[in-house]
């Protein structure tokens, strides 16, 4: 595993550099949302439009009628929380080519309750038109513009800013709609996503060395929820399904992944990992995975329950895995 910085700021000029109808908008976060430097190559792309969310979308949706491909940059609270009637009606019911790109998303953040955006996914899944991406590593960050392109039309992008891991190829960009197989395995199916994606990686390492099978899937597109993959994997597996996200577990990818197995009668257990149905307070982001039970250690617990059997799990042991020479998928 190697550790990335930057990644958006320069994939956002090569973008533009490619595609003459792209403009970055700023709600007064350009430094925070890595387009600082956007500005001194392509002035003219750059819009900064102060702390007014509401009034970035309106003028969004307005530039995206004139032919524009506009790039929302802010963090993911200021999306979708303030300026959801914008974002509804101006952008979504239209169905306009707009990019929001919400960084910070979850608990990525020490900003506290206000600045963390840990139910989003389960509020944009409800609104007709949207698309939403949710980023794990640099390579999902590198291959989300192109994917914002491909679906033109609205799309929530859950950013990922400053020093970032590079779990999966550069020279396998992420695919829209389409799984990451990291292992495959029959005992248990494990859905991540985000930077949960991580840490699931270290809990499967233990795990197979406890001779438990994971047939683990990295999920960037949490709306459409139509890849086949999730379905084969589940099929696949004997025992049963977890699901690991940064956002609560009402709404987001343990609710999309229950909604498939519902709809395709796939009589397995299925458990949950996420943040409860509880807000989250600011700190570091290692702290607040322990804390709110996104780690390694929770992850590994709750195969032991789909198992219903004790793999004598201690925590210390996770303290010798590391991801760095890890087979990039």
């Amino acid at each position: 595993m190697k550790i990335e910085s930057d990644v958006h700021s320069k994939n956002m000029i090569k973008f533009a550099q490619e595609n003459e109808d792209v403009l970055v908008l700023s709600a007064d976060l350009g430094t925070s949302c890595e387009v600082k430097e956007f500005p001194k190559v392509f002035p003219e792309k750059y819009l900064s439009m102060g702390i007014a969310e509401q009034n970035m979308l309106s003028w969004a949706a307005g530039l995206a009628r004139e032919g524009f491909r506009p790039f929302l940059h802010t963090f993911a609270v200021f999306l979708y929380r303030r300026p959801l009637d914008q974002l509804e009606m101006s952008i979504a019911y239209p169905n306009l080519p707009v990019s929001l790109l919400g960084f910070v998303p979850g608990i990525t953040t020490p900003g506290g309750v206000t600045h963390q955006s840990i139910e989003d996914v389960g509020i944009l899944r409800t609104i007709p038109n949207m698309t939403i991406f949710d980023c794990g590593d640099a390579t999902d960050v590198e291959s989300a513009l192109e994917i914002c392109k491909e679906v033109n039309g609205p799309i929530y992008v859950r950013m990922l800013r400053g020093q970032m891991p590079r779990l999966f190829s550069p020279d396998k960009p992420t695919e829209f709609n389409k799984g990451r197989v990291i292992s495959e395995g029959d005992d248990v199916a494990l859905f991540s996503s985000s930077i949960c994606t991580e840490e699931a990686m270290r809990a499967t390492q233990w795990l197979e060395k406890q001779g438990v099978s994971v047939q683990h899937v990295h999920i960037t597109t949490l709306k459409p929820f139509t890849d086949p993959l999730v379905v084969e994997s589940i099929q696949k597996v004997k025992h049963g399904v977890v699901t690991m996200e940064n956002h609560v577990t009402i709404g987001g990818l343990g609710t999309a992944v229950g909604e498939v197995m519902l709809e395709h009668q796939l009589h397995k257990q299925l458990i949950k990992v996420g943040i409860n149905d509880e807000w989250t307070h600011g700190a570091s982001k290692p702290y607040l995975l322990k804390k709110y039970g996104l780690d390694a250690a929770s992850l590994i617990k709750a195969v032991e329950k789909i198992l219903d059997k004790d793999l004598g799990f201690k925590e210390e042991e996770l303290e010798d895995i590391r991801l760095e020479d890890y087979d990039r998928v």
